[in-house]
């Protein structure tokens, strides 16, 4: 499974975080699965895709905010195959006065 969604080997020692560790990658795999299923697409391709979609932080004098890259054809493809609203293109909208 690991080779499938690229993880990186995870070593815990404690066993809570043993058990929650194998829970996270046993619940990743039905989420892989059904996303490759209702896509027709393999896992590499679809995540490669994705990852093409980015966040960014932007701060200037009358403060700051987060905005996401426009969404692709492809993307909003895989979006919509799978029922899911695009994200907002603005997160995070602070006014300087408010910022920090």
């Amino acid at each position: 499974m690991k080779q499938v969604i690229d993880l990186r080997p995870v070593y815990h020692r404690k066993e809570e975080r043993i058990r929650a560790h194998v829970v996270l990658c046993w619940l990743a795999l039905p989420l892989v699965r059904v996303m490759e299923t209702t896509c027709e697409e393999s896992w590499p391709s679809l995540r490669r895709e994705l990852e093409k979609m980015q966040l960014g932080s932007f701060q200037g004098a009358a403060g700051s905010f987060r905005q996401r890259s426009e969404i692709t054809a492809p993307q909003r493809a895989i979006l919509a195959k799978l029922k899911l609203a695009e994200p907002p293109r603005i997160q995070e909208l602070t006014p300087a006065a408010a910022a920090s």
